[in-house]
């Protein structure tokens, strides 16, 4: 008998309270107990983002979120920065020009997180930029970037700072209303343990305001449609009801475990992982990486995509490899959403074993010792 394991950084295992709501009969999406839930839900939302700016829910995947953003507040002719250390940074400057938005790069070698004081430079050195683009984990490459830092630096300027929190939300800190950030995206797969299908956007005031000078086309992701009709409890659109049941179960867990406890679950699992890589005599490939997920550098013998394949089909085990030029290079262990101590001990001895097995020539055990050890130590420090 063999079972499966998901590490992947989207989508994440679902807690099964949440799995179960979805096997209930579907209500009608315009019903008062659906307005309700909606409601509860969007409210638990700002818990996990941070803030207290509406969060609105959209029915797409992320990306869906992302070119949300773009289309309402920005019009063609403006001119931004986009961070692109990654394929997803690559992705804003993407969306940027299919819709004839100008955009300055700062290209950074993948693995690597932005130095702000690059950015605070290009802010002075091009006038008029009207925002600039940012991930907070760049989930290709599992690099964390200091969107604390950037807020500080656009906050001084009429700059809107726009972060793509996809993967990261609920397990790197973002602190939308504090860190002074203007607009953040994510959805429903990665740390908020729903299936994929729903994508949620928070705008804050300087951003709403933007919104009504923008001239981008827009028909279902016009967000201030959808930030209206949320307050009754509704969407413009057909919602995802089904969904939006198993993420009210997942917030449920979140709220009451309290966000503050659930990134710092997050940062002990990340550093237990790490500590192990680094005992098993592996690199860790992102010079500052996040809570979210681990990338690990492999040895230029080992071909990443089939050794991916070989731990899926023989040991049941879903780990990530690379993607775009890292395709191949690199494996990313997730460590996210509805994650514990003994996941990791698991992913850690099933990527000892299956290395192993290809023969690369490590201690066995010495990962596992080195993970329990970090649990050991956190364990010891509580009590």
């Amino acid at each position: 008998m063999k079972k499966h394991f998901l590490f992947t950084p989207g989508p994440t295992p679902i807690p099964p309270e949440s799995l179960l709501s979805m096997a209930n009969q579907i209500d009608y999406h315009r019903s008062a107990e659906a307005a309700a839930q909606i409601k509860d839900v969007s409210e638990k939302l700002k818990l996990v983002f941070q803030t207290r700016n509406d969060v609105v829910i959209l029915t797409s995947s992320g990306t869906g979120a992302m070119e949300s953003v773009v289309a309402n507040i920005l019009s063609r002719g403006d001119r931004v920065i986009v961070i692109r250390s990654g394929k997803f940074g690559e992705r804003w400057g993407e969306i940027c020009s299919a819709y004839g938005v100008e955009f300055v790069p700062i290209d950074l070698e993948w693995g690597e997180s932005i130095e702000p004081q690059l950015v605070a430079d290009l802010l002075d050195e091009h006038a008029g930029i009207k925002a600039v683009f940012s991930t907070l984990c760049e989930t290709s490459t599992g690099a964390l970037h200091d969107i604390k830092s950037l807020g500080q630096i656009t906050k001084r300027r009429p700059t809107l700072l726009v972060v793509d929190a996809v993967s990261a939300l609920g397990a790197d800190d973002l602190q939308m209303d504090s860190w002074g950030v203007d607009v953040v995206v994510s959805c429903s797969h990665k740390g908020l343990m729903t299936p994929p299908g729903l994508a949620f956007a928070a705008l804050n005031q300087a951003a709403w305001e933007a919104s009504e000078k923008a001239s981008l086309p827009k028909y279902y992701f016009d967000l201030r449609k959808a930030q209206q009709a949320s307050w009754s409890g509704s969407a413009p659109y057909t919602p995802a009801i089904t969904f939006i049941a198993a993420l009210q179960l997942a917030l449920n867990r979140i709220s009451t475990e309290g966000i503050r406890n659930v990134i710092a679950r997050h940062a002990q699992l990340a550093k237990a992982a790490r500590s192990a890589v680094k005992s098993m005599g592996l690199q860790l490939f992102a010079s500052n990486p996040a809570n979210t997920l681990t990338s690990i550098l492999l040895p230029e013998q080992v071909d990443g995509t089939r050794f991916v394949r070989m731990m899926r089909e023989k040991h049941g085990i879903t780990l990530a490899g690379g993607q775009g030029k890292l395709r191949g290079k690199i494996i990313r262990i997730a460590h996210l959403g509805w994650m514990g101590e003994n996941d990791i001990v698991l992913a850690i001895a099933a990527l000892e074993r299956g290395l192993s097995e290809i023969g690369q020539e490590l201690q066995l055990g010495a990962g596992v010792a080195a993970a329990q050890e970090v649990f050991h130590r956190q364990s010891c420090s509580d009590s």
